[in-house]
């Protein structure tokens, strides 16, 4: 399985419209590529001294090729959709990470 990373920093300004955009529409329109299984929604909470606010959305899909896949028919005009929106004020990066393995501890 593989986990497609965004993180996004954002003008503090934006923050909550940001937020419920992300929620209400950009996380559906991933899943509606049918290429993702999962998301998880973070927010980064221990910066260096910047103004704004970074948040973190880790996408699962399952293997290479539908990551491939989505990088190559849908990523572009997603990517279009926040800029569109948001222009300089939402900056984000994407990163691609294996997942190795899970833990968790298991209460008493």
């Amino acid at each position: 399985m593989l986990i497609y990373n965004i993180t996004t920093h954002i003008e503090s300004q934006i923050e909550s419209e940001w937020v419920e955009w992300m929620r209400q529409t950009y996380i559906p329109l991933m899943f509606a590529t049918g290429k993702f299984r999962a998301a998880t929604f973070t927010k980064v909470v221990q910066e260096a001294h910047i103004e704004g606010k970074s948040y973190s959305v880790q996408y699962t899909t399952p293997n290479k090729v539908t990551l491939e896949s989505f990088l190559a028919e849908d990523a572009p005009r997603l990517e279009l959709e926040a800029q569109n929106k948001f222009g300089n004020q939402a900056l984000s990066f994407a990163t691609e990470l294996e997942l190795i393995g899970q833990a968790q501890i298991k209460e008493g």
